[in-house]
């Protein structure tokens, strides 16, 4: 045993790096208990908001972003940023113009993410640590007077089944060429951050030329498909994307190749079949029947609140009627109809 434990010593001694990759990376810092210790309010930050908004039973929200000093997010891949570590965010929502809660996401010196709400107090004064599996609320103003918090293991669901976990701030949602008719649009806020004021700061290297001079929009034939897939986009893109889903539905639009990525998103939706049957519906249900919106099962799965069928699964217990009305008029746009695909 004795020469075990020499050769073992005089290995470390010999090799300390190779002994300091043996040991487990050390467990981060205990996620701060008040919102003000995650430096909201106190670094220097910049706000943001995606041109394409994702639904939350409609909560008013606000955003902001933190980058540490000297540190950068690498665009040279326009569809999947780069976060350096130390990288923060915070997205505040509200009800009737009362904060609720504030979701937080850090980037870890070892290059993981981590995530968490807070809840604010009823004076506004501050927000404590929600707990770990999520919370319901009673909130004057959300439908229903009630609002869900979600767990962090939900958050993980949804942030990190995409390319890179920051799914509101990337070149096609900041990208200043914004769509007018995006369901839930607002016009950016006074110095809210685009592509082009991240670049000029400094906080984005990197990012193609082209997509400075030419900022990136939906690839679309015409604007209602331009809204109707920037939404989905926005809501769902976040799972049905190329970067290992487990599904085989791609409606992630891409900065890069946005003729592409369009091209392929409405072959998807016009040819592409759906496990999910409702009652009644033949093996020949379609998911988009262009033309016919009640004979869609995209617009279904949009519609329904059943939690074994709605579509996005997750974060919302109200469908978006503006949301269904955008992809509706898509669905029944006279262009669609010219093109449907024969069978």
């Amino acid at each position: 045993m004795f020469p075990l434990l020499l050769a073992t010593a005089l290995l470390i001694a010999a090799a300390p790096c190779a002994a300091e990759a043996l040991l487990p990376e050390p467990l981060p810092e205990p996620l701060p208990e008040y919102l003000a210790d995650t430096g909201y309010g106190r670094l220097e930050i910049l706000p943001f908001s995606p041109q394409y908004p994702l639904w939350t039973d409609g909560a008013d929200k606000r955003r902001w972003m933190h980058l540490p000093e000297g540190r950068f997010i690498d665009a040279s891949r326009p569809d999947a940023w780069e976060f350096p570590p130390g990288t923060r965010l915070w997205k505040e929502f509200g009800f009737a113009g009362r904060p609720v809660e504030t979701r937080y996401i850090e980037r870890l010196p070892d290059g993981r993410w981590r995530y968490a709400s807070y809840l604010w107090e009823a004076d506004g004064r501050s927000a404590r640590l929600a707990p770990e599996r999520g919370v319901t609320l009673a909130v004057q103003g959300a439908p229903g007077g009630r609002y869900t918090v979600p767990g962090r293991l939900d958050c993980t669901a949804c942030h990190e089944g995409a390319p890179v976990p920051v799914l509101g701030a990337g070149a096609l949602q900041l990208s200043p060429d914004r769509d007018p008719l995006a369901p839930h649009a607002v016009p950016a806020r006074p110095g809210d951050a685009d592509l082009a004021t991240l670049t000029a700061r400094g906080w984005l290297r990197g990012l193609p030329a082209a997509l400075l001079e030419q900022p990136p929009r939906i690839a679309a034939q015409s604007p209602a498909e331009r809204a109707a897939f920037g939404y989905l986009h926005a809501n769902c893109g976040h799972c049905h994307n190329d970067h290992g889903a487990p599904v085989s539905l791609v409606l992630a639009q891409s900065a890069a190749d946005p003729a592409g990525s369009a091209a392929r998103v409405r072959a998807a939706l016009l040819e592409g079949p759906d496990r999910w049957r409702p009652a009644g519906a033949g093996q020949d249900a379609r998911l988009v029947v262009p033309g016919q919106a009640a004979a869609s099962l995209l617009l279904a799965r949009l519609q329904t609140r059943d939690p074994l069928r709605q579509m996005p699964p997750l974060g919302t217990h109200h469908a978006d009627a503006e949301g269904v009305a955008a992809v509706t008029s898509w669905i029944n746009h006279p262009l669609l109809m010219r093109k449907e695909p024969q069978p």
